[in-house]
């Protein structure tokens, strides 16, 4: 099992800032793939970012080049800095860990931080 944990989630006004944390504890070896996802009222959830263990991102189209992922592996924390946040930007956003153990996969979520961004 891998136990996730969050923080830096908010209030801020449009154009403003925030940074995400997410540490991972428990069975954490074998981590593929960290990530942040966004889920906003009414909506089904979507990738904002992801992260592989050779430090390869992808963005969704959506928060490229104002949002960055970034990952300490020695900490097992990846972080996701947001800048030029919009209001649309508004959601629960999710970390999510992903890995592969003896050909199967494994997704593991924590519980959510809210990002409110005001116009």
């Amino acid at each position: 099992q891998v136990q996730l944990v969050e923080s830096g989630g908010g209030l801020v006004q449009a154009g403003g800032s925030l940074r995400l944390s997410c540490a991972a504890s428990g069975s954490i070896n074998r981590i593929n793939k960290m990530g942040w996802y966004r889920q906003a009222p009414g909506k089904q959830r979507e990738l904002v970012a992801t992260i592989t263990s050779d430090g390869s991102t992808n963005y969704a189209d959506s928060v490229k080049g104002r949002f960055t992922i970034s990952r300490d592996n020695a900490k097992n924390t990846v972080y996701l800095q947001m800048n030029s946040l919009k209001p649309e930007d508004t959601a629960v956003y999710y970390c999510n860990v992903y890995r592969v153990v003896f050909g199967l996969d494994y997704d593991y979520w924590g519980q959510g931080t809210q990002v409110t961004v005001s116009s």
